[in-house]
């Protein structure tokens, strides 16, 4: 017996457990640069067109704080940069899967039982860690062979793909120390989450003063991030493989750091010591609603932080960008349609705050699933076997599930507002006009939580389905009109009916019917909620 023994079976099991959620993301990912290449060559067929396009948004200060730098106007580089979140995307996804296939598995009690059989003690870091590394090759071939195919060059296809594996495998490797750190799955997560939010904060500072390619005073930042090495390989431009190098021993370093913590540590246990509770519950903890307060507060401050941020971005790159594509007539119609709204860069920010949404129903999805989780872990029967109803319960999780994206997209739209209204002199129009915008992607959001809810009453072994929901609403609000697909596909997502309210012509019963649609949904979920068994094999 090695210290590797049983590896080949964990790998395994993790496949079977993620045969639907790993091909979601990886394939979902996998597809939009190649869009987003076939759409840059279709708007800008020229040069001339591009140096505009280049010289006018691309540049844009905001938009390079955003996105990332942009090194030349070809359709490989400008591509390149509209990808640039990939690697932040790739990242979040690598640090979930190894946490759930680690601190997860042994705050549930798993992974001691299998600790029992001929297992050994690198078996389970081991086998996460090869998965979501194998997710990230997959992912970075796919994106390169996508890119080929839509006609780039097949070196900066290949750099910019191994890039964006090596980001995620970064990430994994950061996953995997974190489940060492502390003895709850949630504290893991948080840790990781939190050294992506950094590397990104950093990678945004350094690129804020760059400009067509150029860096600013601040560019070392950048370095200092790993989201900003896949950018600095300069696909597409004067290629830099031995970037690559960077993440690559980086990982290497994390690694070496992570495997010896996780056999010194006992289980169950973490390197950071827990912090002592007091010798009494408050009385806030007295119900159902305190206690899911209790549960759901932190992740409430820091979704309503990072999207305070980022109304701030977006907002402060919407004029610029609607003065930009003035001369596009394609462009114009595309953000039209994402947007709704006469003025450009009011289609601009419609389009923004509709993936901004979409965000926030990631939030509603996260809250309701909550309860389900607090179920698997054994922690609700007990609260249930109480005089605490089986409603009660739920409906304290389903609280937060509908008050989260209503809070967050209110913070996203007045920051939206408040950027905005700085930039184009006139905050006390501005700022109304772009909270009610983001309050109207609440009832959107409302329904993708109204189902991950009915999941967990009806069908809470499919629970994990309402994520790939999500991620066909954003697929098809991505993808669906630069591929023209037909309006019986735009209309299966909720994000469709939301009217655009910046417009001067809008209704209110798309709003009234979303939510409707939610409250029956949310009816359905507590109802069968009563009858089935908990927990549920």
């Amino acid at each position: 017996m090695t210290a590797y023994t049983g590896t080949r079976h964990l790998v395994r099991l993790i496949l079977r457990r993620d045969r639907v959620v790993l091909p979601i993301w990886v394939l979902l990912l996998a597809v939009l640069p190649a869009s987003y290449a076939g759409a840059y060559a279709e708007l800008y067929p020229t040069a001339a067109e591009r140096a505009a396009y280049l010289a006018g948004t691309a540049s844009n200060p905001s938009i390079v704080a955003l996105l990332g730098p942009v090194y030349g106007d070809s359709i490989g580089a400008l591509t390149v940069q509209r990808a640039g979140l990939l690697a932040l995307i790739a990242g979040l996804a690598s640090v979930l899967t190894v946490v759930r296939h680690t601190r997860t598995e042994e705050e549930a009690g798993r992974r001691e039982l299998l600790g029992a059989t001929v297992l050994g003690r690198y078996a389970g870091l081991t086998a996460a860690l090869l998965v979501t590394y194998a997710a990230n090759v997959l992912l970075g071939l796919l994106v390169a062979a996508g890119l080929v195919a839509a006609g780039l060059p097949g070196a900066g296809s290949v750099l910019f793909g191994a890039g964006v594996a090596l980001t995620g495998i970064v990430f994994a490797t950061v996953g995997g120390l974190t489940a060492q750190l502390t003895e709850s799955a949630a504290g893991a997560r948080g840790i990781g989450l939190g050294v992506l939010g950094l590397a990104f904060v950093l990678r945004l500072g350094g690129d804020a003063g760059a400009s067509g390619g150029t860096g600013g005073s601040a560019e070392w930042l950048s370095w200092l991030s790993p989201l900003g090495w896949a950018a600095r390989g300069r696909a597409y431009a004067d290629e830099r493989w031995w970037v690559l190098l960077l993440p690559v021993l980086f990982s290497v370093l994390v690694a070496l750091v992570a495997y010896p913590v996780s056999v010194r540590r006992d289980l169950g246990a973490g390197v950071l010591p827990s912090r002592l509770g007091p010798a009494t519950a408050g009385a806030g903890l007295a119900g159902p609603i305190g206690l899911a307060w209790r549960l759901h507060r932190g992740q409430l401050l820091g979704w309503t932080v990072g999207f305070g941020l980022l109304g701030l971005v977006l907002g402060g790159a919407a004029d610029a960008a609607g003065q930009a594509v003035e001369g596009n007539q394609q462009l114009a119609e595309i953000l039209s349609r994402l947007g709704g709204s006469s003025a450009l860069a009011e289609a601009y920010l419609g389009g923004t705050l509709s993936l901004t949404g979409l965000a926030a129903a990631g939030y509603g999805i996260q809250a309701a699933l909550r309860a389900r989780a607090e179920e698997v872990a054994g922690r609700a029967e007990p609260l249930l076997a109480t005089a605490v109803s089986r409603s009660r319960w739920l409906v304290a999780h389903l609280i937060f599930a509908l008050l989260g994206p209503a809070v967050v997209l209110a913070v996203a739209g007045l920051a939206t507002g408040l950027a905005y209204g700085l930039s184009v002199g006139d905050v006390g129009r501005e700022l109304p006009r772009l909270l009610g915008a983001g309050l109207a992607q609440v009832p959107a959001a409302w329904v993708l939580a109204g189902l991950a809810a009915l999941l967990v009453g009806w069908l809470p072994r499919l629970s994990g389905v309402a994520w790939a929901v999500l991620a066909a609403c954003l697929l098809l609000g991505q993808l669906g009109a630069v591929l023209k697909l037909n309006q019986w596909a735009l209309n299966l997502s909720p994000f469709t009916h939301t009217p655009q309210v910046l417009s001067p012509d809008w209704s209110v019963t798309p709003l009234l019917a979303l939510s409707a649609l939610t409250a029956a949904l949310l009816a359905l979920s507590l109802k069968t909620f009563q009858t089935r068994n908990i927990p549920t094999p």
